[in-house]
């Protein structure tokens, strides 16, 4: 099935409009920029399924154990976020929310569940896919999440034995 130019250029704008309505909506459906950052419900299902595609085999593989490390990075992305501005918190906030969103989930990280239910693959391949857009926006929004994660995974010094790290030099240190 051949789709006409102009078919296209009607299911872009068609597109587009649909997500300056989602963006709208969700906009109008939170709070002024005046609250903190909160990382709860969709946007802990998100940064849940981003962390292990991002930090791979640098996680432990022990579920308990893993669970914990998914945790701790979660908190302390949560605690790097609150140290933020609050501009940049509700930016952050804003990018959680809109990968949160079912529609924008779908569009724009092709993830058609859930974030629960998302597979690894897929998660890796939308992160791929922002990493090298031709859009700098999506491209930003990546550089963020991977900021935000390898900073706090890399950030506890439990983590640097996995990565043959010893630590700050002493005369540094103190």
């Amino acid at each position: 099935m051949q789709i006409s130019r102009r078919s296209f250029l009607k299911i872009g704008v068609a597109g587009a409009c649909t997500l300056a309505a989602g963006g709208a909506i969700y906009r109008l459906a939170q709070a002024p920029a005046t609250h903190r950052f909160a990382l709860e419900g969709g946007a802990q299902a998100v940064l849940h399924a981003v962390i292990p595609a991002m930090l791979g085999p640098a996680l432990p593989s022990e579920p308990e154990a893993r669970a914990a490390a998914l945790a701790a990075v979660s908190q302390r992305v949560r605690d790097t976020v609150l140290a933020l501005p609050l501009s940049t918190q509700k930016e952050v906030q804003d990018l959680f929310g809109l990968l949160a969103l079912g529609p924008a989930r779908r569009l724009l990280a092709g993830v058609a569940g859930g974030w629960d239910q998302a597979d690894p693959r897929q998660v890796e391949a939308f992160l791929q896919s922002w990493r090298t857009h031709s859009l700098q926006t999506l491209q930003i929004a990546y550089q963020a999440l991977h900021d935000l994660i390898i900073g706090a995974w890399y950030a506890d010094p439990s983590s640097w034995e996995r990565i043959g790290y010893p630590g700050p030099l002493k005369e540094l240190a103190a």
